[in-house]
C-alpha cells in the first residue's frame, strides 16, 4: 500500500517513517508541503494519506478537501497538534476516515492507519469522546455561531485586536471579550489563538 506522509516537520516525518516501518506491504512516500504533497499525491495515487492540519501554502483541511474531490477513494488519517473536538469535526466531516493528534501515543496512531488501510475509519480514544459528549459529530460547530460572533471570528482572523474589532462594530471592548469568551465555549477551544486559526479556516 502506497502511504503518502505530509507534515512540514522533519523530526515528525522521521518518527512516523520509523512507526509505520513495519507494516507488511507499506511503501512509504513524504511531502512537506501542501503543494508538494498535491503534486506528489496526483503522481503516485497513494492509497492512504496521513496528513498534518499545519502547512505551509495550501493548508491542511484545504487540502483535505482537494484529495478527495480528485479521489474519492483516498483514505485520509488525519495527525494533528490539534486535540479539540472541532478540529477533529471538520476533518471528518471534509472525509477524512482517521483523527489522531500528535499527543496520542505511538500504537494509536499505528492502529489508525491499520484500521484506515483496512477500510475502516478510526478517531483517537479521547477526542471521540469528547465528540460524543458534545455531539460535535451530528452538528457543525460553526453553525452555532450567530451573525455577530462569526463577524467577530471573522476580524480575528484579519488580525485584528480586540480593541480595534470593538471600534470597527462600534460596541464595548468588554462585550468583544465576552463574546470571543463564548466563541471559544461553542468552538470548544480555550485560546485565541485557536479562534484565529479557525478564522482563516474557515476563508
Amino acid at each position: 500500500m502506497k502511504i503518502l506522509l505530509v507534515d512540514d516537520h522533519i523530526v515528525v516525518r522521521e518518527g512516523v517513517r520509523r512507526l509505520l516501518s513495519g507494516m507488511s506491504g507499506a511503501e512509504l512516500h513524504e511531502a512537506s508541503t501542501g503543494e508538494e504533497a498535491l503534486a506528489m499525491f496526483r503522481e503516485i495515487r497513494p492509497e492512504l494519506v496521513l496528513l498534518d492540519l499545519n502547512l505551509t501554502g495550501i493548508g491542511g483541511l484545504e487540502l483535505l478537501r482537494r484529495l478527495l474531490s480528485e479521489d474519492e477513494k483516498v483514505r485520509v488519517v488525519v495527525f494533528s497538534m490539534h486535540a479539540e473536538p472541532i478540529y477533529a469535526a471538520r476533518a471528518l466531516r471534509l472525509g477524512a476516515r482517521g483523527y489522531v493528534s500528535k499527543s496520542a501515543g505511538a500504537d494509536e496512531l499505528v492502529t489508525a492507519v491499520k484500521k484506515v488501510a483496512e477500510g475502516g475509519r478510526y478517531v483517537e480514544r479521547e477526542i471521540a469522546g469528547e465528540l460524543a459528549f458534545t455531539q460535535l459529530s451530528a452538528e457543525d460547530p460553526l453553525q452555532q455561531l450567530t451573525m455577530r460572533e462569526i463577524e467577530i471570528l471573522r476580524l480575528l482572523g484579519e488580525g485584528n485586536s480586540l480593541t480595534e474589532i470593538a471600534q470597527t462594530i462600534g460596541v464595548a471592548y468588554k462585550t468583544v471579550a465576552n463574546t470571543c469568551s463564548i466563541i471559544k465555549s461553542k468552538l470548544g477551544v480555550e485560546r485565541t489563538a485557536d479562534l484565529i486559526r479557525v478564522s482563516m479556516e474557515m476563508k
